[in-house]
């Protein structure tokens, strides 16, 4: 009998060798259309809504400030077109003047003869002055009310909400707070809880400063966080900038699968 021959073994593929060409995808151009689409929609979006609000804000004081100006002091009056803005312009300098007319002895006096008239009003007295606190508050150089924001557990346990810190509690209020409150020396603030999406409407409470966990971000910020109601999370300028990159390099990338392609001769 004829001794078996060996087995034929295969060559063993070369690592170095280069492989096959793996196909490179390919975007259609209802992809790169709707890529294009989008990334106007994010571009022009923003600015036309802010263009939007901007140009209702100015035709809103123009409608209150134009009507008590006399028409022959408005550039309306002798062009054949409305000037949109300077109602706004007026308003600007009318504050400015009552604020540098109120910083003097001879404005103080016609502001403090104002405010006598008007404490003497049964209705109008509360109203005036509990608005000229809110804004004195909320405007003052030196006023810390709604510039910190924290968290709190509302409205149970283990769930925990966003708020912005106001002024801590008056004596009165402190003393009724701190003889309920356990702590009893702890120092009780208001917060303002803000609803998704209008932060306008809320809740507010006073807490033990304690039960506060204060967070280092700002009131902007927050604002977006509660509007988006969490879509928008605060994020460092740098990080914004890397995020702005990435996006501009994902769009390159749509629109030019293959950057490396060596231009076809014609």
């Amino acid at each position: 009998m004829a001794p078996s021959s060996p087995p034929i073994q295969a060559p063993e593929p070369d690592a170095s060798a280069p492989g096959p060409a793996t196909p490179k995808t390919r975007v259609s151009a209802r992809g790169r259309l709707r890529t294009y689409f989008l990334t106007g929609v994010i571009v022009a979006g923003p600015l036309a809504i802010t263009a939007y609000i901007t140009w209702w804000f100015i035709a809103l004081i123009d409608s209150f400030v134009k009507p008590l100006v006399p028409a022959s002091y408005l550039p309306d009056h002798y062009l054949p077109f409305s000037i949109p803005g300077l109602g706004l312009v007026i308003a600007f300098l009318a504050v400015t003047l009552l604020g540098f007319l109120t910083a003097n002895l001879v404005g103080r006096s016609v502001i403090e003869f104002g405010e006598v008239l008007l404490a003497r009003t049964p209705v109008i007295s509360g109203l005036y002055k509990g608005l000229r606190q809110i804004f004195e508050t909320l405007f003052s150089a030196n006023g810390t009310s709604f510039r910190t924001v924290g968290l709190v557990e509302f409205p149970v346990k283990g769930t925990w909400s966003v708020v912005f810190l106001s002024a801590p509690a008056s004596p009165e209020l402190e003393g009724a707070l701190q003889a309920r409150n356990a702590a009893g020396a702890d120092e009780m603030v208001g917060v303002f809880l803000p609803c998704a999406p209008n932060p306008t409407t809320g809740f507010f409470f006073y807490l033990p400063r304690s039960a506060v966990v204060e967070l280092h971000i700002s009131v902007d910020d927050a604002a977006k966080l509660v509007m988006s109601a969490g879509v928008i999370q605060p994020e460092d300028p740098q990080g914004r900038l890397h995020a702005m990159a990435a996006s501009l390099r994902t769009a390159q990338q749509a629109a030019d699968p293959d950057p490396h392609r060596e231009p076809q001769d014609a």
